[in-house]
């Protein structure tokens, strides 16, 4: 009987040694100088509201680690590498797919404290570490007479958003926010440290501007800077009535086409709420100089906005004001599809119809606690891809045949118990819209045979990011994932859009 019960308890103490080794958290905490919140404190329950969706901030993380270098990441990966625990790594939380920077019960690798901004004036660029958010960015950069180009609303953290390629005020400038990525400092799955660039890693360079989370831990972007003084900008309100509608969605068409100055930006959204009683359009308008040109949107204007916040002020002050489309205390859901810029003459239909495809849909869901409804028309024209290619191009590939307009569609609500009825909603809502551009293709009213990517910063979870990429830049993807990541330790460990097997 004593045999059985040493014999008993010296399994269970050898699975108890296991069990304690194989636990990052506590691992981190015994080797390293890690910081290293645990539930149930002051600072992990703040940590933890800093998501946009307040779904992703009720899964609960064994711990939040926060590194503070490139060294310390490393040390965490190398633990990793002792067990089998899922984990996620967070920057500003702003995507809001369960998982995919968020965690419940393995370890949360918050970037938090990698937040450097270092600018150097001599090469014109930036090291900026994923931490940060785009306000913070701007802010430090505020006296030095440049900027980046990043998010288009301030609390967008920096990290998620340039491995998704990043979409920018700036980009008919610049090009997608990867675009200007000169150099990623990258901890790969062996734990090692790598920089990637034109000249070192290059293929790895490539998949990094927006291949996501699939190939390691960026710790460090450099970013080419460009020289910036006072900007315009700020938003205008509509009332959504028919006319005005029918008058916005003309107007965006057209300056798509007729991109009428490279400095100018725009996000053209509807917002329905209060079961539909509030019913508005605001657009978020950017010109990168004091004053935007006579001409440049004036087609918006003369259509007559109930509020215009439109002034001259400092990049950092734009970026900060947007911040109240910051839903917050909310389930937040965000999805998107790609169409082809439809001519001029049949515009009004098709524009008209995507529309009025949102407001149907969205229309399923009004009664939802809480619901938010939101639906932006993002101009893509041409110059954008060339720009791009011109930089050494990205895992979009755009290819300036036409000009395209990228839709994102937005649902916020209350409760997560209403989540599986909106996630039927959102995939209601943007596979509508792929039936309805695929409609208008086989009539002839949309070119058919073009290329048509997702925005991966856009997308909702079970989108196919990477089956709608060219099949070359797949092909690079799976090419690189199985050098550097040859035992698939971020696919099977970590949330996110995954590459297809080969």
């Amino acid at each position: 009987m004593a045999r059985w019960s040493l014999n008993g308890a010296l399994i269970w103490a050898a699975t108890f040694a296991a069990t304690a080794v194989a636990d990052t958290c506590e691992t981190v905490e015994n080797r390293t100088a890690i910081s290293v919140l645990k539930p149930a404190t002051i600072d992990y329950t703040s940590e933890q509201t800093q998501y946009w969706s307040t779904f992703s901030g009720d899964l609960k993380p064994s711990c939040i680690l926060e590194p503070e270098t490139t060294e310390e990441v490393a040390a965490i990966v190398s633990i990793l590498h002792e067990n089998n625990e899922t984990f996620a790594i967070k920057s500003g939380g702003h995507n809001p797919n369960n998982y995919f920077a968020s965690v419940d019960g393995g370890p949360l690798i918050s970037t938090k404290k990698l937040n450097e901004i270092n600018f150097d004036a001599a090469s014109e660029t930036v090291r900026v570490g994923p931490g940060n958010r785009w306000d913070e960015v701007g802010e430090q950069l505020d006296a030095t007479g440049y900027t980046v180009v990043g998010g288009r609303i301030g609390n967008v953290g920096v990290g998620g958003y340039l491995l998704g390629a990043g979409l920018s005020f700036m980009s008919t400038e610049y090009g997608w926010a990867a675009n200007s990525v000169v150099e990623f400092t990258v901890v790969l799955a062996n734990a090692s440290i790598v920089t990637a660039s034109e000249t070192s890693h290059p293929d790895l360079y490539m998949v990094l501007k927006g291949g996501g989370n699939n190939f390691g831990i960026v710790t460090s972007y450099v970013l080419q800077a460009y020289p910036q003084g006072d900007i315009w900008g700020g938003n205008l309100e509509f009332d959504a009535t028919p006319e005005n509608t029918a008058a916005l969605l003309t107007a965006v068409r057209n300056f798509t086409e007729n991109y009428p100055d490279k400095k100018a930006g725009i996000i053209m959204t509807a917002e329905r709420t209060l079961s539909t009683l509030l019913d508005i359009w605001v657009l978020f308008l950017y010109y990168n100089g004091p004053e935007p040109p006579q001409g440049v949107f004036d087609s918006f204007l003369a259509i007559g906005p109930t509020i215009n916040t439109c002034k001259t002020q400092r990049y950092s002050a734009l970026l900060s004001g947007n911040n109240w489309a910051v839903v917050k205390g909310s389930v937040y859901t965000i999805g998107t599809e790609t169409m082809p810029l439809p001519n001029k003459e049949d515009g009004p239909e098709i524009m008209q119809a995507i529309f009025d495809h949102w407001v149907n849909v969205s229309d399923t869901a009004k009664f939802v606690p809480g619901l938010i409804a939101s639906i932006a028309f993002q101009p893509m024209p041409k110059d954008i891809a060339r720009i791009a290619k011109s930089k050494g191009g990205d895992m979009l590939d755009l290819d300036d045949s036409i000009d395209r307009i990228v839709v994102e569609l937005d649902y916020s609500f209350y409760s997560k118990s209403d989540y599986d009825q909106i996630d039927l909603t959102m995939r209601a809502t943007y596979d509508g819209i792929s039936d309805i551009v695929k409609g208008y293709q086989q009539s002839s009213a949309l070119p058919s045979d073009v290329y048509l990517p997702l925005f991966m910063n856009d997308c909702f979870y079970p989108q196919d990011y990477f089956g709608r990429l060219r099949p070359e830049k797949l092909q690079l993807a799976q090419k690189v994932e199985a050098e550097v990541d040859p035992d698939g330790f971020w696919k099977e460990r970590t949330g996110g859009f995954k590459i297809p097997a080969a």
